[in-house]
């Protein structure tokens, strides 16, 4: 375990681990994190990874963490790593995760607290029928191999034309909802028959819609160009690729691994397999990982079709008239290839971004025109008893290659989350706080507590502090369904 006195303090919210600490490490490892919170981050093995992750052929600048940091598979989960494609920088599966792009995404409605407090627990119920939930859950969409194979290249766009969404959603998704270089041909016939009943469902664990209230205003310009304004209603929907990308990421890790010889890459944890992005291997995983990103954009413009439909439902009004649009969705389980000046030269780079938010400045020629000027939203989902966070891309975040936290993150395992809940009845202990929860898992109201997680201000509070993104608005649970 590694002890607070060994990283060096370079200020209030970030902390150094020198690459003098581990033999083979090439930079630096950063920390982004407040005083309160480094020692129990020391606690964890996740610095040990941030070190390990040091080690990979071509990266650049270092090894980062952001302060929602926790153990993960080869990467800590809350890492960013960055590798110089032309010099032999490598991908590695561990710097992506089994949930390749699970993301969130945030919906506006025109609707008040007044509009919906008496019809919380109906709007909950029906977010619960109307959304298939929990593990092995099953979709409403049922295609051939072939379409499924058109679904990966296509994304969103391609739920969108077949009725799940309109035009409009494209343009405040990501990528617009599908990433080019996709190959469906690099993904295995036991990955499309995990995928191919899944799409727009939920899934299990921390994956939610969850209905909110905002409850705070930081930038009144921010939030105006996002719009966001105190009062209001929003919707916040995480869920990801499903067995289709935990397939295509198992797959990948384990056949990775004869890489490291084949490559002559020395690393300390064999989770952290790589290959060169140039080479076969590692643009057979590119393009698999591709695929399964785009599986969970239209993953998620299903799950807001579903949504809009169960407000439809409740309230006897369209979605159009209730305003339900959305503001941003974002990925934070993905590497990207992106171009950042290293030493005065423009690189290509790798960008493994594992639990962590891309944060994109204002003027970025990716951002949707009405929020060129503000930067890209940011959106960090706390736990379902606390809050969550609507913050904006900054320029300064380009020495986090334009990357933030991603949410809250966990300081307790699910196993010892149960086990501190035990005799407790959670969804009783929200509901005395004006929160209704419905869950599908055995258990997964106790995994998901709020003491499994970190203060999500805390977290907030650091990369706001940092200078990395910046609040805009707060919003607080009113109604939640779980897998």
């Amino acid at each position: 375990m590694i002890e607070p006195s060994q990283l060096e303090r370079i200020d209030d919210f970030r902390w150094k681990l020198p690459k003098s600490f581990q033999s083979g490490m090439r930079v630096d490892g950063i920390i982004y994190a407040g005083e309160s919170m480094i020692k129990d981050i020391c606690r964890d093995n996740a610095v040990e990874q941030v070190a390990n992750v040091a080690t990979l052929p071509g990266i650049v600048k270092g090894s980062l963490a952001m302060p929602d940091i926790h153990w993960g598979y080869g990467f800590p989960i809350g890492g960013v790593a960055a590798t110089d494609v032309e010099s032999g920088g490598v991908i590695s599966p561990g710097g992506v995760g089994f949930d390749i792009n699970c993301g969130v995404r945030l919906v506006r409605t025109n609707l008040t607290r007044d509009d919906i407090n008496k019809k919380i627990k109906e709007l909950v119920h029906a977010l619960y029928n109307d959304v298939p939930a929990g593990v092995g859950s099953k979709g409403d969409i049922h295609i051939s191999q072939k379409e499924e194979k058109r679904l990966l290249v296509e994304g969103a766009r391609w739920v969108v034309e077949h009725g799940y969404g309109k035009a409009e959603d494209l343009e405040y998704t990501e990528e617009k909802g599908a990433i080019k270089g996709a190959d469906p041909d690099k993904v295995s016939d036991r990955a499309y028959e995990r995928g191919k009943s899944q799409s727009g469902t939920l899934g299990s664990g921390n994956h939610f819609i969850e209905v909110q209230a905002v409850d705070q205003i930081y930038d009144e310009e921010a939030a105006k160009a996002f719009g966001i304004a105190i009062g209001q209603i929003t919707i916040m929907i995480h869920s990801g690729s499903r067995g289709l990308g935990y397939q295509v990421c198992e797959e990948y890790s384990r056949d990775m691994i004869k890489c490291l010889s084949k490559y002559s890459i020395s690393v300390p944890d064999r989770q952290l397999a790589s290959a060169p992005v140039k080479s076969d291997e590692g643009s057979a995983y590119l393009s698999a990982m591709r695929a399964a990103a785009n599986y969970a954009w239209a993953n998620r413009q299903c799950l807001m079709h579903l949504t809009r439909r169960s407000f439809e439902r409740v309230f006897g009004r369209s979605s159009k008239d209730m305003g339900i649009d959305l503001v941003y969705d974002i990925a934070h389980n993905i590497a990207k290839l992106e171009k950042y000046v290293i030493n005065g030269k423009e690189k290509i780079l790798c960008v493994h971004r594992k639990g962590a938010t891309r944060a994109f400045p204002p003027g970025h020629a990716e951002l949707p025109e009405r929020y060129k000027k503000i930067g890209q939203p940011v959106i960090i989902p706390g736990d379902m008893g606390r809050c969550s966070y609507l913050l904006a891309g900054t320029g300064k975040a380009e020495e986090t290659f334009y990357s933030t936290c991603h949410g809250a993150g966990r300081c307790l395992s699910r196993t010892a989350a149960i086990k501190a809940c035990r005799g407790r009845s959670i969804d009783k202990e929200l509901a005395s706080k004006g929160i209704i929860v419905m869950a599908s898992g055995r258990g997964t109201l106790a995994e998901e507590a709020s003491e499994a997680y970190k203060d999500v201000n805390e977290v907030v509070n650091v990369v706001h502090g940092a200078g990395i993104s910046k609040k805009v608005a707060r919003m607080i649970p009113l109604g939640v369904i779980k897998g």
